[in-house]
């Protein structure tokens, strides 16, 4: 019976998220846009992000190369260690690592932010003096989370290839232009172009499921967490079920 139960909310919360990004697609894209707050947006969702992001890429980078090493030398092909973290790293673990510290930080924060205005009833103001809840809470921080995921995941990228720089030279010595020269000679449009094209997705659910949560939050503090709390783990379901549809798409269009 709870087994059943959970399964039934689960299917109720995606029906009313459907709905919730309709409405996002049907009103909250529509003049009049709030810019400002968007920019604003963008900058805390975006900036104040990047040293979390810049942290995970270069240990993830780092310790990727260090485990990595033991089985290309046991094969004698320690040669091709930059390459296999380059390719490891662009195509599938920095997009979705990204992604996930990026819902974790997020997602939780406007959870928590509009579920706090939800209890406080000032929602209710906004709606009261004529500014459109919606739009100017929903619209323009889903927007920025799609818009600085990428970004996010092009730098997070580029410090976790860093940081498997400096893994490759813990044991060995490897120029900086050898070793980035092999990385990039290994890629192709195929690898970099769906696995940025999906960070797009990515964002859109964190910005999606945050404010869902945070805007439907029920009354009191225990509210509040719970939807911070609920926010991050749809989130990452989410974002692990768009990376296995985007998985299976581009091995059907013959991009991997």
């Amino acid at each position: 019976m709870a087994f059943t139960k959970n399964i039934k909310a689960f299917l109720n919360d995606t029906g009313d998220i459907a709905g919730f990004a309709g409405q996002f697609f049907s009103t909250g894209i529509k003049p009049r846009f709030e810019v400002l707050e968007l920019l604003n947006q963008c900058y805390i969702i975006g900036y104040k992000s990047l040293p979390l992001i810049g942290l995970t890429g270069f240990i993830m980078g780092l310790v990727l190369t260090m485990q990595l090493r033991p089985s290309l030398v046991a094969y004698g092909v320690e040669s091709q260690l930059p390459v296999m973290v380059g390719i490891a790293i662009v195509r599938e673990i920095g997009p979705v690592i990204t992604a996930l510290i990026f819902a974790g930080k997020i997602a939780s924060s406007i959870g928590a932010e509009l579920g706090s205005m939800k209890v406080t009833e000032q929602i209710d103001a906004m709606e009261v003096s004529g500014t459109n809840p919606f739009k100017y809470l929903v619209a323009t921080r889903t927007v920025a989370t799609t818009l600085m995921l990428p970004v996010l995941t092009v730098l997070g990228d580029a410090i976790a290839l860093f940081g498997a720089y400096i893994g490759v030279n813990i044991r060995s010595a490897t120029s900086f232009y050898l070793f980035f020269i092999q990385v990039f000679r290994s890629l192709s449009f195929g690898d970099v172009l769906p696995a940025f094209f999906k960070t797009f997705f990515f964002g859109f659910a964190v910005g999606i499921v945050g404010c869902y949560k945070g805007y439907t939050s029920s009354k009191g503090t225990r509210g509040v967490g719970s939807s911070a709390n609920s926010a991050v783990v749809l989130s990452s379901v989410v974002i692990f079920f768009i990376d296995l549809l985007a998985v299976q798409l581009t091995d059907l269009l013959g991009l991997n």
